[in-house]
């Protein structure tokens, strides 16, 4: 369902915005050079952890074919963006509610053809959120591994990039690839660092020094430290029960390395570019989409 007129104001400063949204939507792309680092375990935790400071938080799940963040969190959608794709459902029909009221946008999984869309597909999805009637303050897209059409789309979309990375070699060079490609390809020059698993929190820090020593001798980029989520029993534990190691093991390790990231994250500064709703995101994915289908 679409907005009324009667909802909505004009704000000058913010463009568009629903009535009762105090301010733009922050949009944060959780990524990774390769595939089994936890990324999607740190995107669920941070939005939980984000949600229960306060904000509203949308999850879109933007690992289009093989998606599990309904997975990792025991939800069972009876509709996902396929279905929107398809002309089935609306937008608004498939956001499911997780823990602390998250929002979340599931996508398919085990469906080729949606790991597999054109540019133009893309930016289909990205119009579709034009209908969306939930105006959240963050936006965490929670990326497919690697530097398919879909992942370099919605990094470029985004205000702030997380690089999810852990100490071993295959994820360190892969996040250099990642940085790489964003940076000289795509023009993105800023990204944060997270360490997941490690075993001490000198770590992390020696992990996160190995890449700004890389970085720094062959690319014209910026790394900030985020911190780093140590290997925790309790995390594993909450995966096999289906559910956010922050709601079910709150004072865990893991737990409070989440809600210590999600505080610097609450801290980061506001665009100045960011409207007050989700057309920011849209009209920058659309962009990209355009770019790339020129290429």
């Amino acid at each position: 369902m679409r907005m009324l007129m009667s909802d909505i104001r004009i704000d000058k400063p913010m463009g568009i915005r629903p009535v009762g949204h105090a301010g733009p939507v922050r949009v944060v792309a959780v990524t990774s050079g390769k595939g089994g680092v936890g990324k999607t375990n740190v995107s669920v935790n941070l939005a939980i952890s984000l949600a229960s400071g306060g904000k509203e938080v949308m999850l879109m799940d933007a690992d289009l074919g093989l998606a599990n963040v309904d997975v990792l969190l025991g939800l069972h959608p009876l509709y996902n963006l396929s279905h929107v794709i398809s002309g089935e459902r609306n937008i608004n029909d498939v956001v499911l509610t997780g823990p602390e009221g998250v929002r979340i946008v599931p996508a398919a999984s085990g469906i080729k053809t949606m790991a597999d869309l054109s540019p133009a597909q893309h930016a289909g999805i990205i119009n579709v959120f034009s209908d969306l009637t939930i105006n959240p303050d963050v936006l965490l897209i929670d990326t497919a591994a690697g530097l398919s059409d879909g992942v370099t789309a919605f990094t470029k979309a985004a205000h702030e990039v997380i690089v999810v990375l852990c100490d071993e070699p295959a994820s360190i060079t892969d996040a250099y690839a990642m940085i790489k490609v964003m940076s000289r390809e795509h023009g993105i020059h800023r990204f944060r660092v997270l360490a997941n698993m490690t075993r001490t929190p000198q770590q992390g820090i020696d992990l996160f020094n190995k890449m700004v020593k890389v970085t720094n001798r062959f690319l014209e980029v910026t790394l900030d430290y985020m911190g780093c989520v140590p290997y925790d029993e309790y995390l594993l534990k909450s995966v096999q029960k289906q559910r956010a190691v922050v709601d079910t093991y709150p004072r865990s390790k893991a737990a409070v390395a989440f809600k210590n990231i999600a505080q610097k994250i609450e801290k980061w500064p506001v665009p100045d570019i960011a409207t007050g709703n989700m057309e920011f995101f849209i009209e920058r994915l659309i962009r990209a989409n355009h770019v790339e289908s020129l290429v």
